[in-house]
């Protein structure tokens, strides 16, 4: 069985949208305010993320994103991504052209449900705020990994909007990325089903 992994980069209050400013969200482009080796600190995390992961799972517009970036670029990450086997959430998207990318057709909570149990290893979720608060919302996320960037933004989406009730989480693991002014903080947590 497969297991739903929410990895996003966000704000310390919590905000992820925008942060590469593509959006027009008035404070958008947070993610740039890291230095240069922060992000190549931030890059490693992701990429070994990336070798970890079985198959990325992606809202539309998050897809559309990775879509129009990640064919053209070369190299050992942009070689996994290619090759490695994509699932988009969409009713209006008919034919991805993304190498190895499939619809995920009907009802979302059904799709993915159904997608967990045909898989096995890790299926993650880069972005896709609102399929991931859907996700979380019906209990099918299995850990979450939160790259926390030093900014407040004091608005802007947060990762969960509300829930219908309490979600508890566990600690698994906390360090710092990147040694310069600006320190990243990864956070990795798993739910907590039987509380």
């Amino acid at each position: 069985m497969g297991r739903i992994v929410i990895s996003e980069n966000v704000s310390l209050d919590g905000v992820v949208q925008d942060p590469t400013g593509d959006e027009g969200f008035e404070r958008g482009g947070w993610f740039a305010r890291i230095g240069d080796e922060d992000r190549a600190e931030w890059a490693t995390v992701e990429f070994d993320e990336a070798l970890r992961a079985d198959a990325l799972l992606l809202g539309r517009r998050s897809y559309e994103w990775f879509a129009v970036r990640w064919p053209s670029r070369s190299g050992a990450w942009a070689d996994r991504l290619n090759s490695m086997p994509k699932y988009v959430v969409s009713s209006t998207l008919e034919d991805p052209d993304w190498n190895n990318s499939s619809v995920l057709k009907g009802e979302v909570v059904g799709a993915v449900a159904k997608l967990k149990q045909e898989l096995d290893g890790e299926i993650v979720v880069y972005g896709s705020r609102r399929l991931a608060r859907t996700l979380m919302e019906h209990d099918l996320v299995d850990e979450l990994r939160l790259m926390v960037h030093p900014v407040v933004l004091g608005a802007g989406e947060p990762i969960f909007g509300g829930t219908s009730e309490e979600k508890s989480v566990r600690l698994l693991d906390n360090r710092t990325v990147g040694d310069g002014l600006a320190y990243l903080a990864y956070l990795t947590y798993e739910l907590v089903r039987d509380v």
